[in-house]
């Protein structure tokens, strides 16, 4: 949360080298699976989700045993593959994992707190439909479910939102949304907002504004975020179909 990617997943990697050296007489295994999910988490928020993408889908198939409150952990490590598999532009494959991870949790729901995994899967879900082409089905997800979101849900919903309006034309209900987004904004959605002000900026062709909100989104990027991430890409994309103009 801090923006110190590198140093959580070498601590989280620390935990599950520790564990691998009692793996078959260890009591409590479960330790040593969540710190595989936190090194992977880190990785991801840094922008290196495709090198840990085999191995997050290796560790979700160790956890399909688990039952009760510990299958959770399964359900959130799924909920980040389906963010991985939009960023490798496997759409429909995230939707279908997001959709999934829902229904498990109809049936967890009622012996376990379980609103923000929901509305995590329920972010991804929408992300998915945006990358489908699906804005509207996407802006009915944001809708309805931002009274509920709070914190980095809250940021999560909020850029849902602007992205499937852009992506319906509809630039300038993007522009005048309120923002809704936390006030505190962890470094992992550096750029994320002034990213989605310049695509809406853009799309009224107002090209000059638009580029130096994607140069401050780039800007922001770099300082926080590995030079792989999939924002960074999106930014240099937007920044290039912006200069011809």
């Amino acid at each position: 949360m801090a923006g110190s990617f590198e140093a959580a997943e070498a601590r989280a990697r620390v935990v599950v080298a520790a564990r691998e050296g009692v793996w078959r007489r260890d009591r409590w295994p479960l330790t040593g699976w969540e710190g595989r999910y936190y090194a992977a988490l880190a990785a991801v928020s840094h922008g290196r989700g495709a090198a840990v993408l085999a191995e997050l889908e290796g560790l979700i198939a160790e956890l399909e045993h688990l039952t009760g409150e510990d299958r959770l952990l399964q359900l959130r490590a799924r909920v980040i593959r389906a963010g991985l598999l939009i960023d490798e532009g496997r759409p429909a494959e995230a939707e279908a994992e997001a959709d999934a991870v829902l229904r498990v949790l109809t049936r967890t729901m009622y012996v376990t707190d379980v609103w923000e995994l929901e509305l995590d899967a329920l972010v991804r879900m929408g992300q998915a439909l945006c990358a489908l082409g699906r804005h509207e089905e996407a802006e009915t997800v944001a809708r309805g479910h931002l009274p509920r979101a709070d914190g980095y849900l809250l940021n999560d919903m909020h850029l849902l939102l602007l992205h499937s309006l852009s992506g319906q034309g509809r630039h300038e209900e993007a522009l005048a949304e309120p923002h809704r987004h936390s006030p505190e904004l962890f470094p992992a959605y550096a750029g994320a907002h002034e990213l989605a002000t310049a695509v809406a900026l853009h799309g009224l062709g107002r090209h000059k504004e638009a580029e130096e909100e994607a140069r401050r989104a780039l800007t922001a990027c770099e300082r926080h975020l590995h030079p792989d991430h999939p924002r960074m890409g999106e930014i240099r994309a937007l920044l290039a179909l912006i200069a011809p103009a």
